[in-house]
C-alpha cells in the first residue's frame, strides 16, 4: 500500500483549526463520501489485542435526537450536528467475544482457530482476571476513548467539525436508543458536522500550556 501523506504544515494547520464545536449549522449535512471516511476511521481504530470491545451508534434522525437533548445537559449539538455518534462499550466483554474474534481472525488471515489457540488463551487470561484485579468495563471504556480520538483527528483532516461530549446521562441514552437490550452501554458522544457561522467559540485562541511544559524528553 502506497502512502499519500499530507504535509506536516497541513496536519498542524488542521489541528489548530479544530475546536470543540458548540454550535453547529443544522442546514449542512456531511456528504456520503466524506461520512464513509469518518465511518471507516471508527472501524479502523486500534484496540488492545485488536478486540474492539465497542459499537458505534450513528443518529441522523432529528426527532429521535430531539428526545436526547434533555438528557445531554441541554446541549443542542446532539440535534444540530449532521450526525451524532454514540460510542458504546460491549458490556461485560468476555470469553464468548474472544472466541468470536479468534474465529473471525482465522477467516480473515486464512488460518485455523487451532493455530490461534495460544493467542486466544492469552487474551482470555487477560480479560478473565478477578474483579479485584481487573474491571473489564473500565478497560473497554478506555478503549473507546481511542476511537473518539481517531474520529476527531480524521474529522479535522477532512474539515469536519466535532465536539467530544461526556456531558450526558448514559442510562437515559441506553433506554431511548435500546442499547441495554443489545448488550451495550453508552460512554461518549461526538456530534459531527459543520460549525455555525455565529459560533463565537470558533475564533477564540486555544489555551494550551507551552510545549516545554507539556512535553519532556528523557
Amino acid at each position: 500500500m502506497t502512502l499519500d501523506t499530507p504535509s506536516p504544515d497541513t496536519v498542524l494547520h488542521q489541528l489548530q483549526w479544530r475546536y470543540a464545536t458548540k454550535k453547529f449549522d443544522p442546514t449542512r449535512k456531511i456528504p456520503d463520501a466524506v461520512w464513509n471516511v469518518l465511518e471507516q476511521s471508527l472501524v479502523l481504530t486500534p484496540s488492545s489485542f485488536g478486540l474492539q470491545p465497542w459499537k458505534f451508534f450513528v443518529l441522523t434522525d432529528s426527532p429521535l435526537r430531539q428526545q436526547l437533548v434533555e438528557h445531554s445537559w441541554g446541549q443542542t449539538q446532539v440535534v444540530e450536528a449532521s450526525h451524532l455518534v454514540v460510542l458504546a462499550i460491549k458490556k461485560d466483554f468476555g470469553v464468548a467475544e474472544v472466541d468470536r474474534y479468534i474465529q473471525y481472525m482465522a477467516q480473515v488471515r486464512n488460518t485455523t482457530p487451532e493455530q490461534l489457540e495460544g493467542f486466544g488463551s492469552m487474551m482470555k487470561g487477560f480479560i478473565g482476571r478477578s474483579p479485584d484485579q481487573f474491571n473489564v468495563n473500565d478497560w473497554s471504556t478506555r478503549q473507546v476513548y481511542i476511537a473518539l480520538g481517531q474520529l476527531m483527528t480524521t474529522a479535522a483532516m477532512l474539515g469536519i467539525d466535532a465536539c467530544p461530549m461526556e456531558g450526558f446521562i448514559p442510562d437515559k441514552y441506553d433506554e431511548i436508543l435500546g442499547l441495554t437490550d443489545k448488550g451495550y452501554h453508552s460512554v461518549l458522544l461526538c456530534p459531527v458536522g459543520y460549525r455555525a457561522e455565529d459560533d463565537k467559540y470558533s475564533e477564540l485562541p486555544k489555551v494550551r500550556y507551552p510545549t516545554e511544559e507539556i512535553v519532556e524528553y528523557i
